[in-house]
């Protein structure tokens, strides 16, 4: 059991009676281990913070310079050194702390002048928005590449017919392609959703100070100008204490979380013996300790399983502000440790993904072998009796006795059936004589797929329609990324 040590006060400690410390509390207090990731943004809101104290008349432009010039080689010393930079100091608490304590080791007076005018409250709910704003930039690089993996598959196996699923039990023949697409769609939905937090949570809190703004000439707008979040807070009490954008951002990436981990659910099934759709690259399974034979999608089920941790870190961020009253206390220092592990995670399980995607293998002699069971054709049967007269109801309702009938005579697919016996099923529900050989268009997968019209449907035109407008989309991003 550790006891109380004499030290020298922390530099915001001096009102404290004496240096004692106890080494647990000062372990127990730093956030430094987590947000020492935050230095390049930190430097960033020091600079601009500096500059708009020397536009006030705050600073003097000797001060100016000196303290732009420290910060800058602060900042080139932390990119070299990393982890090992001495400025690192645990009992300074936290990176702002830390990046003070060297400027002021560097320049002295001049650089106890930048703290005037803020607080550690202000600074790390910039900080926070600086580097949400980059991640969500960071997202949108591994987002293209993971699109560029399903275009690249669903170029090359696309046009596989095979059979969609409801309820886990076979439902339509698709095209595979078009399964590739609805995963870009759930994709670019969480996407965009993540990009709109540019301009859900815009407002620069720089200015703020502790909790009620300062009495000095502080001119936040000329902050605000300089760094690339928009204008000030309209309150300085909520710019301190709101930690919505960590919430909402987290929220976002647990929704990919969840989008990610639907689609290795699938893919586990698809790769089973059972199923033998897709076969798996063996850099992205792995062997078993006892069984010889195995190789299972470890990979797929890690990014399965990363979702739920995606989910407790959005729990926990909004368990630890739902008690919190309107201004800053020191729960909030836990934001981080909770959003920057949702963040790599899933900046992880997208890269993950598309290394998989590309170099999976499309089983279409297996797919084949299997695709007439279950009669996936019976919608399209309906449909056709519905283009020959028969209200919607009544042809469901005699395809539904043809699966029957079928089923009990043996019978594997309904053009097993033949014309004739269609009809008398037909007759039988006063629905007249309405098939004759053009019905055969209508069924087998093969046929199916290609009758689908719709907007947006799974079959070939639907497909293709798609595939163009992603590889037109693609080209764009990869433009857009490039200039």
């Amino acid at each position: 059991m550790s006891s109380p040590e004499s030290k020298l006060p922390k530099p915001w400690e001096h009102a404290k009676s004496d240096g004692t410390h106890d080494a647990l509390a000062e372990r127990f207090v730093q956030s430094l281990t987590v947000d020492r990731r935050l230095y390049r943004h930190d430097i960033a809101g020091s600079v601009a913070h500096a500059r708009m104290l020397h536009a006030t008349g705050l600073l003097t432009d000797n001060d100016l310079s000196r303290i732009t010039d420290a910060l800058n080689q602060i900042e080139k010393e932390i990119e070299a050194a990393a982890d090992d930079w001495p400025g690192w100091k645990p009992h300074l608490e936290d990176v702002h702390m830390c990046i003070e304590a060297a400027l002021i080791e560097k320049i002295g007076d001049a650089g106890r002048k930048l703290h005037t005018g803020r607080s550690r409250n202000d600074q790390v709910a910039l900080d926070l928005k600086l580097w949400i704003r980059e991640a969500i930039a960071g997202l949108d690089e591994r987002f293209t590449d993971l699109y560029a993996a399903f275009i690249t598959l669903a170029r090359r196996d696309g046009q596989v017919i095979m059979p969609s699923y409801t309820h886990l039990q076979r439902a339509q023949p698709i095209t595979f392609g078009a399964e590739l697409i609805a995963w870009l769609s759930a994709f670019e939905r969480s996407q965009t959703r993540i990009a709109a937090l540019r301009d859900v949570n815009r407002e620069n809190p720089l200015g703020s100070g502790a909790v009620a703004g300062s009495a000095l000439s502080v001119d936040r707008q000329h902050t605000a100008d300089i760094l690339p979040l928009g204008p000030p807070t309209a309150s300085s009490i909520d710019a301190t204490a709101s930690r919505d954008a960590a919430i909402d951002f987290t929220y976002g990436l647990a929704m990919v979380a969840m989008t990610l981990s639907r689609w290795a659910e699938q893919w586990v099934i698809y790769a089973t013996n059972e199923f033998s759709f897709l076969r798996l690259d063996q850099c992205y399974t792995t062997g078993s300790s006892m069984m010889p034979q195995k190789r299972n999608p470890d990979m797929l089920e890690l990014i399965r399983g990363r979702c739920g941790a995606a989910y407790g870190h959005l729990v926990a961020l909004l368990t630890i502000c739902k008690g919190l009253g309107i201004g800053y206390q020191r729960d909030l220092q836990l934001d981080k440790q909770h959003l920057f592990a949702t963040y790599d995670s899933v900046v992880e399980s997208i890269e993950m993904a598309a290394r998989i995607i590309r170099t999976a293998r499309l089983d279409a002699d297996a797919i084949a072998s299997t695709l007439e069971g279950g009669f996936l054709d019976a919608t399209s049967l309906a449909e056709y009796l519905v283009s020959q007269g028969v209200p919607f109801r009544t042809a469901h309702q005699i395809v539904g006795r043809l699966v029957r009938r079928c089923e009990d005579e043996g019978i594997n697919t309904l053009a097993g059936l033949g014309v004739e016996k269609m009809n008398e099923a037909c007759t039988d529900a006063g629905a007249g004589r309405p098939c004759d050989e053009q019905v055969m268009e209508w069924l087998g997968a093969a046929n199916v797929v290609k009758q689908y019209r719709s907007a947006g449907n799974a079959g070939t035109t639907g497909f293709e329609e798609q595939l163009q407008t992603w590889v037109e989309r693609l080209g764009a991003m990869d433009e857009g990324s490039s200039a």
